[in-house]
């Protein structure tokens, strides 16, 4: 795992997306094709405001999405899919293929479902981020580390539901769900590589844990440190509590 410390929020997320699309242009031009994983929330805004102006062949690029709350409809201001298309899709029309986490329906059947497509598609570069409460993608701790199924239903701890408010999706805290359809901890980190955008001081405690902290479910993005091609952006807020920077 390595560490990059970068000056601002808006060169966080322009260092992340240009290293994200030199991984997507390498595995194009090895085979012609690529398959990405895209996180959302605020940590990701400058992330995916640069990656859309890359220069990638957005047609031979495949995209998964990390997770999105159960019984969520798209039309929802906090909707996921709706954030990915809007702030993704819809600016990288000639995409091949963008396979969302669909919140209606059972969410046991969705797990399976996208679950069997994800399988199909070995991921080149997987762009996350770190949660208040140490989570990766909706793994509140203690996460499961040893479960192979690509996506699971997940309950959502009261931090992690306090942070989707804080961000201002929510209107209040008893309107975010408590459930959502999640990527696994190990089907992330069976990616070639992993871009980790976790900008802004709220963050700091969770990525000190993170990253020197021991590799444990309690602290969920932890297991990042056991990635050899995982890179952590960071602004100087966020790592104030580093020991070494």
């Amino acid at each position: 795992m390595d560490l990059e410390i970068l000056p601002s929020k808006q060169q966080v997320g322009e260092a992340a997306a240009a290293f994200t699309a030199e991984r997507i242009n390498a595995a194009i031009a090895a085979r012609k094709a690529a398959n990405i994983i895209l996180a959302t929330g605020a940590s990701q805004f400058e992330m995916l405001a640069s990656l859309v102006a890359q220069p990638v062949d957005w047609s031979k690029v495949t995209a998964f999405h990390l997770d999105e709350y159960v019984g969520m409809p798209e039309t929802h201001p906090a909707s996921f899919r709706k954030y990915l298309k809007e702030r993704f899709v819809a600016k990288v029309p000639a995409l091949r293929a963008f396979h969302f986490v669909r919140g209606e329906g059972d969410p046991a059947a969705e797990c399976r479902r996208i679950g069997d497509i994800i399988r199909r598609h070995p991921i080149d570069v997987a762009c996350v981020g770190i949660g208040e409460n140490g989570h990766l993608a909706f793994n509140d701790p203690p996460a499961d580390f040893e479960t192979e199924k690509p996506y699971l239903l997940v309950n959502l701890d009261e931090a992690c539901r306090k942070q989707q408010h804080g961000e201002g999706w929510f209107a209040a805290l008893a309107d975010v769900p408590t459930r959502a359809v999640s990527m696994s901890i190990r089907q992330i980190m069976k990616s070639k590589a992993i871009v980790c955008t976790v900008p802004d001081h709220r963050k700091a405690a969770a990525v000190k844990h993170a990253v020197e902290g021991p590799v444990t479910p309690l602290v969920p993005a932890s297991i990042l440190q056991e990635h050899r091609q995982a890179t952590i952006y960071l602004d100087p807020p966020a790592a104030t509590m580093l020991k070494h920077q």
